[in-house]
């Protein structure tokens, strides 16, 4: 079996905004960890992606589902405004520590067929555009169309920044970082 290299860095959330996010999250509610279960109970989330690590949440793991604002983190590291742009959804997380993303070639959350939102940000951190994205049915396929994808976003010299999002939600995944 062939593993697949991406040609853009997919990037979690980074360590010192989990030990945040793991007391307080971005809505300032305290964290409500739980076991995952398969059965859905307290939340239905078995299979989730974990913004920590980058893969799926398994049963009998302890996750917590908190307010993520990212484009927040990446402003305060560049000095971006982005004002009304700074947004906050849900994201699931390891509840303790967990090592970060485990080094699994590819872009995360990539299951065929799977809607995404590509959603540009310039050096204000101000949105510049988007493109939706369908996952190929082709497995094999899938990195290589994220590849064009991101290409394409990053080809603007002004984007400095591009989150995937998932269309059905909204639900911010991961990022990517121009230079």
């Amino acid at each position: 079996m062939t593993t697949y290299s991406p040609t853009h860095r997919p990037l979690a959330i980074p360590p010192a905004a989990l030990k945040e996010l793991r007391d307080t999250d971005d809505a300032g509610r305290p964290i409500e960890p739980y076991t995952a279960r398969e059965d859905g109970v307290p939340m239905d989330c078995v299979g989730s992606l974990l913004r920590c690590c980058l893969r799926d949440i398994r049963p009998g793991e302890r996750v917590a589902l908190v307010s993520y604002a990212p484009l927040r983190r990446w402003a305060a590291e560049t000095g971006a405004r982005p004002g009304a742009y700074d947004e906050q959804g849900p994201v699931f997380v390891h509840a303790e520590e967990c090592g970060g993303p485990d080094g699994a070639e590819g872009y995360p959350f990539a299951g065929p067929g799977a809607l995404r939102m590509l959603r540009r940000y310039n050096a204000d951190g101000q949105i510049i555009g988007g493109r939706l994205f369908e996952v190929p049915e082709a497995p094999e396929s899938a990195g290589e169309a994220f590849d064009a994808a991101l290409d394409e976003a990053f080809s603007d010299p002004r984007v400095k920044l591009v989150h995937i999002r998932a269309v059905e939600y909204g639900c911010f995944h991961f990022e990517v970082r121009g230079d």
